[in-house]
Order: structure tokens, then C-alpha cells, then sequence
């Protein structure tokens, strides 16, 4: 499988499959989301989260795909330090701040400091049509997150500072996005890069959680956060895997722009789910950040 994917490198197959996997980790991320702020303390379930993709990740690591060569040891330094710091920041934000409006500050950041860094790094352009679709998405986001704040009635003392470390979580999206695009393509191999990626990537979080689980006064059951854990596995492993692959298939920013459809599934999650209200003025802000998304795709 490994050879057929990066036989797509660079193809108008590539180009499709990269758009199809960009969407669905739209969706995916949202149900992460989800998972991470729903019923028990985000803290816990991150770490119930990382747990789970770190044992599913580690047979595949160690027996079914070829070991990292030398140079991706320091790469993988890297994304234990990112992730580590867009971990803890996205766990102080959903602490302090209602999903409807983190999600979207947080995503929306994200995309504009993606496709800065794509241009620096990896030499992406895009076209002025593609630069109106990232405004148009940006103006659905940040719009998105400007109404649910105008409106929002509980917790509003804390708001201010859950804004400020979203908007601070997005600069590590952005960080993570970029730099996991030039390590899985700095690999022979793409699911090498995966598989080590999740194993690593397990190493902290799961401490965290469980110092934080001993210190309450009624810790949750420890069966319930691992089932959550385990359902958080899967979509993680999906959902993040999903938009690396696309990054090596096609541009880092184009990618980057298409999941961050997501707090549009966040939304609907949010309400059907989370029981969050969503009014006519949220759903045209949600439309405004699908047409955005697809004027991308349509100017590349």
C-alpha cells in the first residue's frame, strides 16, 4: 500500500485522494473534539485518548512497518515537543471555554499561520481566488466564534482567557501542521512516519492525566475514560493520519484549509450532541465557511 500512495505523489489521483482525506479529517477532528470536551475533564480524556492510540500504534511500529531511518529520531523530537504544547493549551482552553466557541478561534488561526508557513517552507503559492476562499472561511470561523461569544450566557468571566490561549493553540495547528508535512516526507515510507508519530506521541499525556486523575476529590471510573479513550483512539488515529497522507499526496495548505471545514460538523456535533443551541445567524456562518472551503478547491 505504502508504494501505490506514494506513486500518487504528484498526480491528479493524488490530488482527489488528498481532497477526500483533507474533508474526512475534517469531520474526524471534530469528533475529536467532541470526545476531548464532552463529559468528563479534557485533561482526562486526552490522556485516556493518548493512551489508547499509543497501544493500538505500537505493534504496527515495532513488527509491521520498516524502522525510521537515522535522521527521523530529531523529527521526532520535534512532534513530541508540538503536539506536547498544542495538547496543554487546547486542554486549558476547552477548561475555560464553551466548544462552540473555542473550536472555531482554534481552527480558524490555524489555517492562515499554515499557509504562511507552507509558503516558507515547502515554496506553496496560491492563487488570489484560493486567497479570497481562505478569507471567506476565515470570515465564517471567526464570525462563528464572535456570535457564539456575543450570546453565550455561562462562564462568561473565564471567556476572555479561553480565547486568548485558542487563539494560541491555533498558532500550534499551524506549527503541528507544517511541521508533520515535512517529516512524513522526509520518510521512504508514510506509514513509518504514522506509526512512530502515534507511538511517540503517547509518551506524556497519559501522565499528565493520571497525576491529575489521583489529585480529585471523585475521580471518574477509569473504565468509562478508557472507553471514551479507546473510541478517541480510533478517530484520532484516522483523523490526524488522514491529513498527513494528505499532506505528502498534495500542497500542505490546501490541506490545512480543507479540514478546517470541521467546526462546521463541530457545530452540528455541538448541537446534537453536546445540546448546544444553533440558530439561523450560525448556520449561515457555517455555509459562509463550506463556500470558502470549496472556493479553494476551485482556485487551485
Amino acid at each position: 500500500m505504502s508504494a501505490w500512495l506514494v506513486s500518487l505523489e504528484g498526480t491528479m489521483a493524488g490530488e482527489r485522494l488528498a481532497l477526500a482525506l483533507a474533508v474526512s479529517a475534517a469531520l474526524l477532528h471534530a469528533v475529536f473534539g467532541a470526545l476531548q470536551k464532552g463529559r468528563h475533564d479534557p485533561w482526562l480524556s486526552r490522556g485516556a485518548i493518548d493512551c489508547c492510540y499509543g497501544l493500538m500504534s505500537a505493534p504496527v511500529a515495532l513488527f509491521a512497518v520498516p524502522f525510521p531511518e537515522p535522521h527521523m529520531w530529531p523529527i521526532f523530537a520535534g512532534v513530541l515537543l508540538i503536539h506536547t504544547g498544542y495538547k496543554i493549551a487546547q486542554a486549558m482552553a476547552y477548561t475555560r471555554g464553551d466548544y462552540t466557541v473555542v473550536y472555531p478561534v482554534v481552527r480558524g488561526t490555524g489555517p492562515l499561520f499554515t499557509v504562511i508557513g507552507a509558503y516558507f517552507l515547502f515554496g506553496e503559492i496560491f492563487t488570489v481566488t484560493q486567497w479570497v476562499g481562505v478569507l471567506v472561511l476565515l470570515a465564517g470561523i471567526f464570525g462563528l466564534a464572535a456570535y457564539n461569544l456575543r450570546y453565550l450566557t455561562v462562564d462568561r468571566d473565564l471567556l476572555p482567557s479561553a480565547l486568548v490561549i485558542a487563539f494560541v493553540t491555533g498558532g500550534f495547528v499551524a506549527a503541528y501542521t507544517t511541521y508533520d508535512a515535512y517529516g512524513i516526507r522526509a520518510t521512504a515510507d508514510p506509514f513509518t512516519f504514522l506509526a512512530w508519530f502515534f507511538l511517540i506521541d503517547s509518551f506524556v499525556m497519559p501522565v499528565v492525566a493520571f497525576a491529575r486523575w489521583r489529585r480529585l476529590p471523585a475521580p471518574p471510573p477509569v473504565g468509562w475514560l478508557m472507553a471514551r479513550g479507546a473510541i478517541g483512539g480510533v478517530v484520532a488515529i484516522f483523523s490526524f493520519g488522514s491529513v498527513m497522507l494528505a499532506t505528502r499526496l498534495d500542497n500542505v495548505g490546501e490541506a490545512a484549509v480543507l479540514r478546517e471545514t470541521s467546526p462546521v460538523f463541530a457545530a452540528a456535533i455541538g448541537w446534537l450532541f453536546l445540546k448546544e443551541s444553533i440558530g439561523p445567524w450560525r448556520l449561515a456562518l457555517m455555509v459562509l465557511i463550506a463556500v470558502g472551503a470549496v472556493i479553494v478547491e476551485l482556485g487551485s
